[in-house]
């Protein structure tokens, strides 16, 4: 399989992924708008149902979208550390001399 490297630079990516990763920066980085839309309204949700609510169900809801959005952030940061993760175009955002 022939894998090309990506132009989107891997120190730009994992801060942006380590710092704003539940809000989805880093997707809209990427050029992974689908992923970046996803994360924002999650992350949207969760604060909305967290601290905007009153009723504890949805506080409930707001608890566990926050925890998806959570733990999707530290499998992306995981990815994009070891140099597997790919931008919008199927690209591999790789780490400085990473053979590919």
């Amino acid at each position: 399989m022939n894998k090309k490297s990506s132009n989107k630079k891997y120190l730009t990516a994992v801060i942006l992924c380590a710092v704003f990763g539940v809000v989805g920066i880093h997707h809209f980085y990427v050029e992974r708008y689908l992923m970046g839309v996803l994360d924002l309204t999650l992350f949207v949700f969760t604060i909305y149902f967290c601290f905007i609510q009153d009723n504890p169900m949805l506080f409930s809801l707001g608890i566990f979208l926050g925890i998806i959005d959570f733990i999707h952030t530290i499998y992306v940061t995981l990815i994009l550390l070891i140099g597997e993760y790919k931008d919008g175009k199927g690209c591999l955002i790789t780490y400085p001399n990473q053979k590919i």
